[in-house]
This record gives C-alpha cells, sequence and structure tokens, in this order.
C-alpha cells in the first residue's frame, strides 16, 4: 500500500538511519513500513548498519531505492568515528541523521553536527531502566556520557512511549521543547486478510484440536524465553493439547532449542524462525499471544497481536500505550511465578474472545499507531516543523 501524504516537501530531504541492523525486529520492521510507504520523489531514506552481513530486509530496501551503508566495529570508538565521518564526506550531504541505537547515537549526532547535517534526531525505541541496578561503574559513565551527547547535539528526540521518552531524556522530558512521542505505525493492511486455520495447521503440523500459543521476537534477553518455557511447561501439564510457537532468530535461539529438548518439548514447541507472514500466523492459528518482556519500548509484535484479535497475556512492564484493543489484554507483574501465569494462560484459552477479529483490527486502524498517522509526523520532523 502507497499512502498519498499531504504536504509534501518541494526538494527531496536525504535521510540517514542508523541502526544495528536490518534483520527482522522491531525498528527495521517500522523503518521498511516507513520506506515503503514514504514519498520517494520527497524523501530519500539510506541506512548505516553496524554490521557487514547480509540481512533479511536488504534487498527489498535497495529494491526501494535505499543505500545500505555497510559501518561494523561500532565499539571501538575511535576506528569508528573516523569512518562514520568518512561516510558522511563520500555518501553525503544529509539533511537528517536520524540515530536508532538508544544511547550510542550520542556519538552518531556529535559526528553529524561536525559533519554539518542541520537535523539531528535520537530516537528512543527502548526502557532499559530496570536494568540499571546491575550496571558496572564503566557502563553508568558510558551512559552519562552520551546523555550529555545525546542533550547538547540532537536538535529533535523522538520516543516509542513515554516510558522510552523518560528512559533516554530524563523524567522531565516533556518541559523540553525537542522531545516528543511518535508511535512507530504499523499498516494493518495484512490483517484484512482471510486464512485457513486447518490448511495452515496442516501446513505447520499442528493437531487438529490443539491450543496454540504464539511468541513473536527476537531470541533475546529481553524477550524473557526462559519464562516463557516455564510457563508453557505448567500449561502444558493441565492441558496437552497446547502447542507453542516462537516467530524469530538471534543470539538465545539455540540455547532455546537445547532446553526444549531436555525438558522434553521437542513435540510440543515449533520454531518457525524469522519470517515475513507474521499477520497470517496470528490470524491463521493463534489461540494467544504470549509476551512476558523484561522491557520495551512498545511492542510492536503485541500491537499485531491484538490487530489480529487474538488475546494477549503479557508483562506489566509493557506500556500501556500498546494496548490498543484493551478488551484482548491481561497484564501480570513478573514478580509472579510462572504457574500464576499458566493459570491465566489457561483461563484465556477457554474464554470467548471478548471482540471479534473485524472489532479488534478497527479498533487497532484507529490508534495512533497506525502508519498514516506515524508517516504525517514524521514527515513533519523531517522538513523541520
Amino acid at each position: 500500500m502507497n499512502l498519498t501524504i499531504r504536504a509534501m516537501p518541494t526538494f527531496q530531504r536525504r535521510i540517514l538511519h542508523v541502526l544495528d541492523s536490518l534483520e527482522r525486529g522491531g525498528i527495521a520492521a517500522w523503518l521498511m513500513t516507513v520506506l515503503r510507504n514514504i514519498p520517494r520523489d520527497g524523501f530519500q531514506m539510506d541506512f548505516l548498519v553496524h554490521t557487514d552481513k547480509a540481512c533479511a530486509y536488504d534487498d527489498e530496501a535497495r529494491a526501494l531505492g535505499a543505500t545500505i551503508i555497510n559501518c561494523p566495529g561500532h565499539r571501538n570508538f575511535l576506528s569508528y568515528a573516523s569512518r562514520f565521518s568518512r561516510i558522511m564526506r563520500e555518501c553525503g550531504p544529509y539533511d537528517v541523521v536520524h540515530g536508532h541505537c538508544q544511547r550510542f547515537t550520542g556519538l552518531n549526532l556529535l559526528l553529524a553536527s561536525r559533519a554539518g547535517v542541520p537535523t539531528r534526531i535520537a530516537h528512543s525505541h527502548n526502557d532499559l531502566r530496570s536494568l540499571a541496578s546491575s550496571w558496572r561503574p564503566a557502563r553508568r559513565f558510558y551512559h552519562c556520557l552520551m546523555d550529555r551527547l545525546i542533550d547538547r547535539y540532537a536538535t529533535v528526540g523522538l520516543a516509542a512511549s513515554r516510558m522510552a521518552a523518560e528512559d533516554l531524556f530524563g523524567d522531565d522530558w516533556q518541559s523540553d521543547p525537542r522531545w516528543r512521542i511518535l508511535f512507530c505505525g504499523i499498516d494493518f493492511t495484512p490483517f484484512r486478510e482471510e486464512h485457513d486455520r486447518s490448511a495452515l495447521g496442516v501446513e505447520l503440523g499442528l493437531p487438529d484440536d490443539s491450543k496454540v500459543i504464539v511468541h513473536v521476537g527476537r531470541f533475546t534477553h529481553q524477550k524473557n524465553v526462559p519464562f516463557i518455557l516455564e510457563v508453557f511447561s505448567h500449561a502444558l501439564k493441565k492441558d496437552p493439547r497446547l502447542r507453542l510457537i516462537f516467530v524469530g532468530d538471534g543470539p538465545l535461539e539455540d540455547i532455546t532449542k537445547e532446553q526444549v529438548v531436555r525438558q522434553k518439548l521437542a513435540n510440543e514447541v515449533t520454531f518457525l524462525g524469522s519470517r515475513p507472514d507474521v499477520p497470517r500466523l496470528l490470524l491463521g492459528v493463534a489461540d494467544l499471544f504470549l509476551f512476558p518482556s523484561l522491557y520495551e519500548g512498545l511492542g510492536l509484535a503485541f500491537v499485531e497481536a491484538q490487530a489480529a484479535g487474538v488475546p494477549c497475556l503479557v508483562s506489566a512492564t509493557i506500556p500501556e500505550e500498546a494496548d490498543v484493543v484493551p478488551t484482548l489484554v491481561r497484564r501480570l507483574s513478573l514478580s509472579l511465578p510462572s504457574s500464576v501465569w499458566a493459570e491465566e494462560a489457561l483461563q484465556l484459552l477457554e474464554r470467548e474472545r471478548p471482540v471479534s477479529r473485524q472489532q479488534a483490527l478497527a479498533l487497532a486502524e484507529r490508534s495512533p499507531i497506525n502508519v498514516a498517522d506515524s508517516l504525517k509526523q514524521l514527515e513533519a520532523v523531517y522538513c523541520g516543523s
């Protein structure tokens, strides 16, 4: 879908996005949604990524006119700064540098300022404050330094939620006119499609009478994957029809697969890897969406599950702005044992859905987390409004 956006610029603005990679995940998925829909005669989007490996979205991004600039080795600040500055000279000039690497963005904006980039954006996609007690002095110093660089060199600060804004810009963020909320909008068009559960169940090897719990996310510490297995194990003892599907990849995937084998759950747990048809899976087979993240900036996969009309059991740490269909959402504290989460999961699986899929999608589309609203605001930022 290519949306018609009002107030297009009279000249093309060149934007450089800085992020870790174009692998499937919340930030890259949103940026690809933006790239697919933003008017390309008004905006040129390029991506500087902290990897030299091929990623899931690379080919599509290039086909849509973006340049992908590889800049690995970002843990060595001096050599990285030299490469980044050279890229600014050789690939620029850019009108906007838009950083998506949380506090590391401070260095990017310093270097962008030195390169004469007029609009420099720090974008907070997460709320990491719950981890602060475990940080060593070096990490605390790094955060303090980067916070100062962001405060000095950012001309605009965007955040995925109020909690994400507080993390990067401070508790008093609303007192600074540079800082604002911009929801990472979703294109809900794929959620209008119909999918045959039986056919998809056969494709995925699911029994006809199965009740399917789905988790979508990267295999990282943030997603609390061991807890997901604990919850599922407790629930499975009371209902052997349950099945668990993981959608995503990441550094902890192999460890999780080993845990599944050790716990003798291989017949009940399916790993689908990173794939582009998440709406199809949510619409076609999901009976419950389980999302006990330790922290989130917003949780786009959680929003998508609601758009599909799927009941959601999520952690209380997730920003409340993500509740676009509140009647589908049950929040629990992570301080509660996995057995309590399992009981709640079983109850949600047995309960009749409070809204139809059509009603859920309509609510999601009317929420501020939609691509049309997000694009209008983002274009205004890029044009200096």
